[in-house]
């Protein structure tokens, strides 16, 4: 579990790479169902990454 946010943001950064990879596959074989999911993960990661306020203020 992550113990700051810099170490969360790094972690959700990396989610949404594995989307991408996982999105470009997808767009090839024209998987809709799979373009889908993607695309409410990458709702629910950014959502997380962008919280207003952050967690932690400087």
């Amino acid at each position: 579990m992550p113990t700051n946010e810099k170490e969360l943001n790094c972690y959700l950064f990396d989610q949404l790479t594995l989307l991408e990879d996982i999105e470009r596959v997808a767009k090839q074989t024209n998987a809709s169902e799979v373009l889908d999911e993607i695309a409410i993960k990458r709702r629910q990661i950014e959502r997380k990454l962008y919280q207003q306020p952050p967690l932690k203020t400087e």
